[in-house]
């Protein structure tokens, strides 16, 4: 994959891989997909909203994940691919997918769209005088967007299949 940022990217110490995801959207014949690597979670920096998301809140979610779709911008049914490999390692959540809708597909590999996302369900938080602390949560979704809530929360890698 060509690099975008000179972010390291490997699943580190044992962590667990979520199932692959459901089939997304089958390209035009003639039609080659992208493949992209990034982080669609960053731990221990605050997204936009305030909250942290700290190492291992995904853990049970991706022992119990059967799937989670590739969505564009968080829209239910808008599935533009499918995820390959979910895992926390010590940076965040990551994400390897292919996406197959061609207009997501075009978007990403000009560079257009690189943000990432997810979808969630707080199961605990921790709430004081500073950010909510999100230790345990469910996994909706992943989403490809224009404008992640978290900034580090990008594509940095992107191949074409």
């Amino acid at each position: 994959m060509a690099d975008r940022a000179p972010a390291k990217a490997g699943v580190q110490g044992g962590a667990k891989a979520a199932p692959v995801g459901a089939p997304g959207p089958r390209p035009a014949p003639g039609y080659r997909s992208l493949r992209f690597a990034g982080y669609a979670a960053v731990f221990d920096r605050p997204d936009k909203g305030g909250d942290i998301i700290r190492k291992g809140a995904f853990a049970k979610a991706l022992e119990r994940a059967r799937e989670a779709p590739l969505l564009w911008q968080h829209k239910a049914g808008a599935v533009i691919g499918r995820i390959e490999h979910l895992s926390e390692d010590a940076r965040g959540l990551r994400v390897i997918a292919a996406v197959g809708e061609p207009r997501a597909s075009r978007l990403l590999g000009s560079g257009k769209v690189d943000g990432l996302s997810f979808g969630y369900r707080v199961r605990e938080a921790k709430s004081g005088a500073g950010p909510r602390e999100l230790v345990e949560l469910d996994l909706v979704e992943v989403s490809l967007v224009a404008n992640p809530m978290q900034s580090k929360a990008r594509v940095h890698a992107v191949e074409r299949s």
